[in-house]
């Protein structure tokens, strides 16, 4: 077993996600605490300069599998790859993202290695040799450190709670290494992907969200919360009354039943605060609430209240930032 720690770095469509390149920038202190170096791991198909972007983030080496029947992701010929490169490169620590493609690929990889996993984690440290990950554990209640029997330690990060140093572009080509695709056993055909509107952002990484309850009224309720989204380059997210309801699609859901943000500004809009929603943005950065009601429990969490009508609210928000973008 090396000191060395190996980063999951997940792409889609040609493009790394934020949150290996978080990954990447914090594992170089970890690295160094142990004595090790960073490498990253690289599966798809048609990645041609995204191994040296991870190098620009720190990775002393990346490991790439590039193959078609790695182009779309399947959960079988993953976990054979990446199991098989640990088995070869031995690391001491292994990270992954807690996106929808790393929740399903982390404990596949876990159970095949025989270890445990530290899920959905806020911050990374070494303490005595070992991995000291942080949790959050009952709904976001309480906070759980913990530390991993067995090696490799593997783990998954929560996207935006760890800080993407700035890019060395004076880091160089980087050191590549290819390794065979396992997709062998691969006993499902991805027939087609339903992709979100053009030009919207994902919840899971967003750096601002504007989100929508109860309180738009219907699906016609969200244009001026997504008229604000795009003002910002925002995400639109959704609270699971107004997704029961049909007025936005699942993939827009934030709280416990959907997606876990920590974006550095939220906007939650008509949503009246119920604990599984607060417990998906409670660890947003800055929260900002708009609501008629001035005993919303959101207003408890949130660092700005306007009690008022989002329909008025909203769009005079957006003029504003419309102003300011400007100057």
């Amino acid at each position: 077993m090396t000191n060395n720690i190996l980063v999951f770095a997940e792409q889609r469509d040609g493009n790394v996600k934020k949150v290996a390149y978080e990954m990447l920038s914090a594992s170089t202190g970890l690295a160094a605490a142990l004595g090790g170096t960073v490498e990253a791991a690289l599966l798809g198909s048609g990645m041609d300069g995204l191994a040296d972007m991870l190098a620009q983030y720190g990775a002393a080496k990346v490991y790439v599998a590039d193959d078609p029947a790695l182009a779309t992701y399947a959960s079988e010929a993953y976990t054979d790859t990446l199991a098989a490169l640990i088995d070869k490169v031995q690391p001491a620590i292994v990270l992954l993202g807690a996106t929808a493609m790393g929740r399903d690929l982390a404990p596949r990889l876990a159970a095949r290695l025989g270890v445990g996993v530290a899920s959905d984690c806020t911050a990374l440290e070494v303490d005595g040799g070992r991995l000291l990950a942080t949790r959050p554990i009952f709904a976001g209640k309480a906070l759980a450190r913990v530390k991993l029997p067995g090696d490799p330690q593997v783990a998954t990060v929560r996207p935006n709670v760890l800080a993407a140093g700035e890019p060395d572009a004076g880091a160089g080509p980087a050191q590549v290494e290819l390794i065979e695709a396992l997709a062998g056993r691969v006993r499902a055909e991805v027939v087609d992907i339903l992709s979100a509107g053009e030009g919207e952002v994902d919840v899971a990484e967003a750096d601002i969200i504007v989100s929508g309850g109860r309180g738009v009224g219907g699906p016609e309720g969200f244009a001026p919360i997504r008229s604000l989204a795009r003002t910002l380059g925002a995400a639109v997210g959704a609270s699971r009354a107004a997704v029961d309801a049909g007025w936005i699609d699942h993939g827009h859901q934030v709280g416990q039943t959907g997606k876990t943000v920590t974006p550095n500004l939220y906007i939650a809009c008509g949503i009246s605060g119920a604990i599984q929603h607060l417990a998906g943005m409670k660890t947003s950065k800055v929260i900002v609430a708009v609501n008629k009601d001035p005993e919303a429990p959101i207003f408890k969490l949130a660092n700005y209240g306007i009690v008022a009508d989002l329909f008025e609210v909203v769009p005079a928000m957006e003029e504003e930032f419309k102003q300011l973008l400007k100057e």
